[in-house]
C-alpha cells in the first residue's frame, strides 16, 4: 500500500487535473458545440491516467489487461469525438466563408462605388485600395521593391490599409480575407514570381489581437552552424561522454575518473544514457526532415548527476507553422521517452532475485509514475527493504528524468516550444518567468540538489527566448 505522503499526493494530483479540466471547462463553452468536444477530448485522454492513479491510491492495483482496456478505450472515445469535432468544424468553416464572401462581395461593390464618384469628383480623396497609406517614417525596402510588395495584397487575401517600417522590412496593417493557411500560401507564391527569394513573408497577430503582414529580406533567415560553434558542440560531445561514464561508474559504486581502468564495467549503463539521447535527437530530426526543417548539429549537456540533461538544438531555417513546431518539438520527448519507458518496463520483467542492482524502497517512492509501474510488475517484492532490480530499469528512470528536464515550459526548451507552438508566445513568455521562479524556489528550498539551479542558470542565460515566430503564426495546431 501507499504510505501517507505518497497518497496525499496522488490525491493533490487528481485534484489539480480536475481543476485544469474545470477551468477548461469555463473557457471551452464560451466557444460553443466546437469548445465542448475541444474539452471533451481533453477528458477522455486523461481519463485513463486519472482513473489509474485514482485507484492506486485507494488501493485497487490494475493488472496490464486493465491499462490496455483503458488506453484503447480513451483512443477510441478520442477518434469518436475527433470525427464530430471535424464535422462541426467544417460545417462552421462554411458558414464563415459564405458570410466572408457575402462581405467582400458588399465591399468590392462599395469600392468600385466609390471609383465611379473620384472619378466624376477631380478633388475627391484617393481610395485605399489604390495606395495604402504609408507611416511617415523612411522604409528600409526600397521604393521599387516595396510597390511590388504592396501589389501582392488583394480584398480576396488581405486587404492592406497601412504600411510601417518595421526592421529591415515593413509591417503591413489590414483586414483578413480567408484562412491564414490559403492566405499565407497565396501571398508567399505571389511575393516569390515578383522578386524571388528576396524577401520572406509572415503571417502574425499583433499586440491588439489583429492579424498583420510582415515582410523582412531573406538576409534575416536563421544562420548555419558557424566552424566555433561545431567545435563547442564537439567539445560538449566529449565532456557529455565523460559524465556519462561517471554517472555509470558512480551507480555502480566506484568513481571512474579515480579508476579509468574500469571504463568497461560503466560502458553498458553509458551506452544506455546514449540510446535514450540519440532516441531524442533521432525524433526530431525526422520530424524535421518531414517538415523541410533544417536543425543544427546538437549541443549535449553533460552533467555528472544523471550522465547528461539531453542536448541543445537550434532551427537553421523558418518554421513554416505553428503546428511543424509543436511536432519537431514533442517528437523528441515522445521518442526519446518511449525508448525510456519500455527500457524500465523491460527492466522491471527482467528483475530477480540476484539482479546487479540491490535499490531501497525508497527509489520507487520518488516516482508515481516507476513507482505504480513496479508495483503492478514486482508485486509484493516492492515491499522489502532492499529491491533486486536489472540495470535496464535505472537507464529507464534516467531517460524519463532526462525528458522531463527538457519538457520544462520555458524559452526554447521542448516543452517550452510546445507550450508556444500551442498556446501563443504571450502564454509562453509567461510560462517561462513562472518556471524560472519555481526553480529558484526549488534551489533555495533543497540547496543540496544542484539540478534545479543548474537549470535555472541554463534557461536565464541560454535558452530564456523564445522561437522566432513561424511563417504563418495565425493557424493554430489542430487536434
Amino acid at each position: 500500500m501507499f504510505n501517507g505522503s505518497e497518497t496525499t499526493a496522488i490525491v493533490l494530483i487528481l485534484l489539480v487535473a480536475l481543476g485544469i479540466l474545470a477551468w477548461g471547462f469555463n473557457r471551452a463553452k464560451s466557444y460553443g458545440k466546437l469548445g465542448i468536444l475541444a474539452w471533451l477530448q481533453s477528458v477522455v485522454l486523461m481519463a485513463p491516467w486519472l482513473a489509474f492513479f485514482g485507484l492506486f491510491a485507494a488501493g485497487i492495483y490494475l493488472n496490464i489487461v486493465g491499462i490496455l482496456f483503458l488506453l484503447v478505450a480513451s483512443a477510441g472515445a478520442y477518434i469518436f469525438l475527433g470525427n464530430r469535432l471535424r464535422a462541426a468544424g467544417q460545417d462552421a468553416i462554411l458558414r464563415d466563408r459564405a458570410a466572408e464572401r457575402i462581405k467582400s462581395e458588399q465591399e468590392s461593390n462599395n469600392l468600385e462605388k466609390a471609383d465611379s464618384d473620384r472619378e466624376s469628383t477631380p478633388n475627391s480623396e484617393k481610395s485605399e485600395t489604390e495606395e495604402a497609406k504609408i507611416s511617415p517614417e523612411v522604409l528600409p525596402i526600397q521604393a521599387e521593391d516595396l510597390n511590388l510588395i504592396k501589389g501582392i495584397f488583394g480584398i480576396d487575401t488581405f486587404f492592406a490599409t497601412e504600411t510601417i517600417s518595421y526592421q529591415e522590412g515593413a509591417i503591413f496593417k489590414g483586414n483578413l480575407r480567408g484562412e491564414p493557411e490559403t492566405v499565407h500560401s497565396r501571398l508567399s507564391q505571389k511575393l516569390k514570381e515578383r522578386l524571388g527569394d528576396k524577401y520572406r513573408l509572415f503571417l502574425v497577430e499583433s499586440p491588439e489581437g489583429k492579424p498583420v503582414a510582415i515582410v523582412l529580406p531573406s538576409s534575416n533567415d536563421p544562420q548555419p552552424t558557424t566552424l566555433v560553434q561545431k567545435n563547442l558542440a564537439l567539445v560538449l560531445l566529449v565532456a557529455t561522454i565523460a559524465t556519462s561514464l561517471e554517472a555509470a561508474g558512480l551507480l555502480l559504486g566506484f568513481d571512474l575518473f579515480s579508476d579509468l581502468g574500469r571504463y568497461p564495467e560503466a560502458l553498458p549503463l553509458s551506452l544506455g544514457i546514449w540510446a535514450v539521447l540519440a532516441a531524442h535527437e533521432l525524433g526530431h530530426r525526422l520530424l524535421a526532415g518531414r517538415h523541410d526543417i533544417r536543425l543544427s548539429v546538437p549541443f549535449f549537456l553533460p552533467g555528472w548527476q544523471i550522465g547528461s540533461f539531453g542536448a541543445i538544438t537550434r532551427f537553421e531555417s523558418l518554421i513554416p507553422n505553428r503546428t511543424a513546431l509543436l511536432e519537431v518539438a514533442l517528437a523528441g520527448p515522445a521518442f526519446g521517452g518511449i525508448v525510456s519507458l519500455l527500457m524500465l518496463i523491460a527492466g522491471l520483467l527482467l528483475s530477480h532475485q540476484g539482479s546487479t542492482f540491490e535499490m531501497a524502497t525508497e527509489f520507487f517512492q520518488g516516482s508515481i509514475l516507476v513507482g505504480s509501474l513496479a508495483r503492478v510488475v514486482l508485486g509484493s517484492a516492492i515491499s522489502a527493504p532492499l529491491v533486486n532490480i536489472h540495470p535496464l530499469v535505472i537507464i529507464g528512470w534516467l531517460g524519463l528524468v532526462i525528458t522531463a528536464l527538457n519538457l520544462l515550459p520555458a524559452g526554447q526548451l521542448d516543452g517550452g516550444r510546445i507550450v508556444q507552438a500551442i498556446y501563443g508566445r504571450k502564454t509562453a513568455r509567461r510560462s517561462t518567468i513562472v518556471t524560472l521562479v519555481v526553480l529558484g524556489i526549488v534551489a533555495l528550498i533543497n540547496p543540496s540538489n544542484p539540478i534545479p539551479l543548474y537549470w535555472a542558470i541554463l534557461i536565464l542565460f541560454l535558452q530564456r527566448e523564445l522561437e522566432r515566430p513561424s511563417l504563418n503564426e495565425l493557424t493554430e495546431p489542430d487536434d
